[in-house]
Order: structure tokens, then C-alpha cells, then sequence
């Protein structure tokens, strides 16, 4: 005989949503989407898409990521030091460590990147599909925003629309400048 299946939510899922609504999370989960589109798009600006380019092109994701993680830390680490914290090693690293969201966000493209790379699928018009999941991911980052702020599900959905069109219009922005 089965048990039945509860309905209730687990204990870790409201937990799982206050720690998707920290700001630094919420931050980092949209710059990533919006640094792996923009780095994809330009560095496919020219076309190239080979295998190779596609290692490439997931090297300096990879690079830029940490490094705008890095320069963020660093970021909030100076503007402690104004408001007068003192936060030490421990407390630098900590910072350091807070960036967590900005990394995790550019893993799919990065994924994606690799996996053109290593023949998992074509590397011609990748850079699409990560575009298209990146957009996804900044509608999903809008539309939990809303939700944790305490909107209805009908005014989260128009934010979250809102927020990926303002994604593409960024990504757009940053392609035509590179």
C-alpha cells in the first residue's frame, strides 16, 4: 500500500523563496542573465561559430563573470568601509563569497558554450538559445521580485513581462556598443 502524497509544502520551499529574494541574490541572478547574453552576443557579433569559437567564447565568459563578481565584492567592500563597518578578512571574503548569484546565473549559457564546444549540439545559433533562456530567466527574476514583495500573481506576471523586455533591451544596448 502507497502513502498518500501531501500537498503541503516542504519545509526547505518558503525558506528556498526568502533566500530568492535577497536582494544580492536577486542582483546577481539578473546581472549574470544580462553579462552572458551580452558577452555571447558579442562575441558572436562576427559570425564565428566553430566549435573552437564557442570554447572561446566560454573561456571569457567565464573570465568576465569573475571578474565582475570580483569587482563587485570589491564594490561593496569600499562602500562598508564608508558607512564605517570594519569587516576584516572574515568579513572581506564573506562579501567576496555574497557574489555567489552573479556566478550561478551565467552557468547555463556557460553550459551551453561548452556544450557547442564539445559537440553536444550544433555550436551554430546557440547564442539564440542562451539569449532565449536568459530572457526567461529575467521574466522568472522579475516575477519573483514581484511576488516577494507581495504582489498579486496577475501584477507579477506584467513585472515580470516588463523586466524581460527591459533584458532585451539591455542585451540589445550592450551588443550594439561592443
Amino acid at each position: 500500500m502507497s502513502m498518500p502524497v501531501s500537498l503541503s509544502m516542504s519545509p526547505a520551499l518558503p525558506r528556498l523563496r526568502r533566500v530568492m529574494a535577497r536582494p544580492n541574490v536577486l542582483f546577481g541572478g539578473v546581472y549574470g542573465a544580462v553579462l552572458a547574453s551580452s558577452m555571447v552576443a558579442a562575441l558572436t557579433k562576427y559570425g564565428e561559430t566553430t566549435r573552437d569559437d564557442r570554447l572561446y567564447d566560454a573561456r571569457w565568459l567565464l573570465i568576465t563573470t569573475v571578474a565582475s563578481a570580483l569587482a563587485h565584492g570589491y564594490a561593496h567592500l569600499i562602500a562598508r568601509r564608508g558607512d564605517g563597518s570594519r569587516t576584516g578578512v572574515r568579513g572581506a571574503l564573506r562579501v567576496l563569497a555574497d557574489e555567489w548569484p552573479l556566478l550561478v546565473a551565467t552557468l547555463p549559457t556557460m553550459v551551453m558554450l561548452l556544450g557547442a564546444a564539445w559537440g553536444w549540439w550544433r555550436s551554430d545559433g546557440i547564442e539564440y538559445v542562451a539569449f532565449g533562456f536568459n530572457i526567461v530567466l529575467l521574466f522568472g527574476w522579475g516575477l519573483s521580485a514581484a511576488r516577494a514583495s507581495g504582489r498579486t500573481w496577475r501584477a507579477a506576471l506584467a513585472v515580470g513581462c516588463v523586466d524581460a523586455l527591459l533584458g532585451v533591451i539591455v542585451v540589445v544596448a550592450n551588443a550594439l556598443i561592443k
